[in-house]
């Protein structure tokens, strides 16, 4: 099984402060890991640094075929379009249709041709049950209509890892089961995805793999985590 994520004593700042230290971490192709902490835990400044945010200045640290100790600024955005980041607060721009954000993705990342624009589109949108929705703005749209499009907004350049920040945190607990069910699907069609979430529930319905962050260290299992 390829190997994405290779992390060996990593130390995760944020700023000066240090959040979680001598982290070891693998993430292999096709795993659904489910990240746990409480807030301040750290869960959020490990997430940014698989996209190179948060820098990362001890320990050992590869994603994909980059080195994130090394990685030079040119070559971040060519990582992050490996990578589909699904945040809790949607960040959709609304005065642009469903339609119109996902051509903003796509041209900003490197797309030119308006047939192939349109048709990656139509697929992200019929993969998250979204099909018949383009023309709308966000403000029309639910919390998990809303947290559909940022899924297919995260699709659209076919990443191979899947990142998502408590992607049901503003959603009703069947809503958000909704996602987590379509985000688990897409794991089981060969994308990795790592899920910060508080919702234990989650494990029992989408069985993956769970990590934690307590006292400053990140453990294998949930039995350290207490709400």
């Amino acid at each position: 099984m390829k190997k994405l994520i290779d992390y060996h004593n990593v130390d995760i700042q944020q700023q000066e402060l240090v959040v979680l230290r001598d982290v070891d971490f693998e993430l292999k192709q096709g795993e659904f890991v489910y990240l746990l902490g409480k807030v301040g835990s750290g869960k959020s400044s490990l997430l940014k640094s698989f996209y190179a945010e948060v820098p990362i200045k001890k320990g050992e640290a590869k994603i994909f075929d980059y080195d994130l100790r090394t990685i030079k600024r040119k070559d971040i955005p060519f990582l992050r379009r490996k990578i589909g980041i699904i945040f809790q607060d949607f960040q959709l721009l609304g005065d642009r249709t469903v339609q119109e954000n996902l051509e903003f993705v796509l041209k900003a990342t490197g797309w030119k041709d308006k047939r192939k624009i349109a048709e990656q589109i139509d697929l992200v949108l019929s993969n998250v049950g979204m099909a018949k929705k383009g023309y709308k703005r966000p403000h029309q749209l639910s919390g998990g209509e809303q947290q559909r499009v940022v899924i297919a907004r995260a699709l659209l350049n076919s990443p191979e890892l899947i990142i998502a920040d408590e992607p049901t945190g503003n959603l009703d607990p069947q809503t958000g089961r909704g996602i987590v069910e379509l985000l688990y699907a897409i794991c089981k069609g060969g994308t990795s995805v790592i899920m910060a979430t508080h919702n234990h529930t989650f494990f029992e319905m989408f069985p993956g793999r769970v990590v934690s962050c307590t006292d400053q260290e990140l453990v294998e299992g949930d039995s350290c985590f207490e709400e």
